[in-house]
């Protein structure tokens, strides 16, 4: 996996694919970029897909110590990403908490965006969702958050709601959740991050963005799923209300993961998004504020 170091530490990633416009890809809470990998296959043909490993738990490298790992700071560092990797009129696209980040990236640090695409996740106060409430509470406390994910190495137990059972219809990638849960057991910083980053989890950035996205002036797609049990459709069609311009797609027969329960039809929608599309991003040069 290239690595790229920033001022936070340094960021494992993905890029796939020498041709057309980049699409950046954002995952969530104890996962990995892995996970886009049905989309990437897809897109890869007609765009330069980067898939980075954000510090939410499943993470190879461990930032630095003091890095800020609240929901700004990611956001700050997905923002210092795109200038390290000299990418402009990026089309960003987020997932779970992903999509969350991707909120206060563009609310934030719209310089780089060209196009911004939020797929079911966190908006508004939904920040945790109800079902990983508890775990900001246990990451106060040193050691009960390993504790807590200690269930996740079993198959069987990753299928209950507090686990990943309930982010979609189809089986579980077992193979990427062994990985990810390796990956948080496996290194004391990446462990640490996590918790650092779940000690401060909670609504007040998102709902600051949701003001800040009334007034963002680029692209908007947004393609949340029907049957989603932790995060309401109805957070999409509001989505869809506050951006200006904006276009909702449902997604059908799909939960939370719309990359694996559906991934040709949300490629579709991606694909078709950008090329009819002009992307909106500023002239290059710019720095995020």
């Amino acid at each position: 996996m290239p690595q790229i170091t920033l001022d936070q530490g340094t960021v494992g990633y993905q890029d796939t694919g020498e041709g057309g416009e980049p699409v950046l890809f954002l995952h969530g809470y104890l996962m990995g970029g892995g996970l886009w990998e049905p989309m990437v296959e897809r897109l890869t043909p007609d765009f330069r897909c980067i898939t980075p490993e954000l510090p939410l738990g499943a993470h190879h490298i461990p930032l630095n110590r003091g890095a800020d790992l609240s929901l700004p700071g990611i956001a700050r560092l997905v923002a210092d990403l795109l200038i390290a990797l000299d990418l402009r009129r990026v089309t960003l696209v987020g997932n779970d908490l992903g999509t969350a980040i991707a909120q206060i990236v563009a609310a934030r640090h719209p310089e780089r965006i060209g196009r911004l695409v939020l797929t079911s996740g966190e908006c508004f106060d939904n920040c945790p969702a109800v079902w990983f409430r508890s775990l900001v509470p246990a990451a106060r406390v040193p050691g009960l958050l390993t504790l807590a994910f200690q269930a996740l190495r079993l198959r069987a137990a990753r299928r209950l709601p507090f686990a990943y059972g309930l982010l979609t219809k189809g089986a579980l990638p077992h193979d990427l959740i062994d990985e990810w849960t390796g990956n948080f057991f496996r290194d004391p910083g990446v462990r640490r991050d996590c918790a650092e980053f779940t000690r401060h989890f909670g609504p007040a950035a998102l709902l600051d963005a949701a003001e800040r996205l009334a007034s963002f002036d680029r692209p908007t797609l947004i393609a949340f799923a029907r049957e989603d049990r932790i995060f309401p459709y109805a957070h999409g069609e509001r989505l869809a209300t506050l951006i200006p311009g904006a276009s909702l797609e449902a997604v059908p027969d799909s939960r939370t993961w719309v990359m694996r329960d559906q991934p040709a039809l949300t490629a579709r929608l991606i694909r078709e998004f950008i090329h009819t599309t002009p992307a909106g991003a500023a002239p290059a040069g710019t720095t995020p504020a």
